[in-house]
């Protein structure tokens, strides 16, 4: 009876761990850095309760790839930042790149 209820309150918490980042990924406006600690935060949460013997490894396993799916997912449809800085964005930060391939081409000087 102790087990079961101890084994309750952690699933309940790591579902509450798991809708929490969820709602971070799909919904919410939230800053990415607390996305990224409320999705570290339900991982963590479910390897533990798997190590307990809580839940099944491979339901954490399953619950956890679905989770860092959505999270790439959401990584890869963020759009690029705009260049709105002083320095003017791509172009500028093409030019210095453009230079240093250029004087890594160019010949170095001979020693006699």
């Amino acid at each position: 009876m102790r087990r079961a209820a101890r084994n309750r309150g952690v699933r309940s918490e790591v579902k509450t761990l798991v809708v929490k980042a969820r709602k971070s990924l799909v919904g919410a406006p939230v800053a990415e850095s607390d996305r990224y600690a409320l999705t570290l935060e339900a991982v963590r949460a479910l390897d533990r309760a798997a190590s307990k013997g809580v839940l099944h490894r491979n339901n954490a396993a399953r619950r956890k790839a679905r989770l860092t799916r959505q999270m790439a997912k959401l990584a890869v449809a963020a759009p690029a930042p705009t260049g709105k800085g002083k320095k003017g964005g791509a172009a500028a930060a093409a030019a210095p790149a453009a230079a240093k391939t250029a004087a890594s081409k160019a010949p170095a000087a001979k020693k006699k």
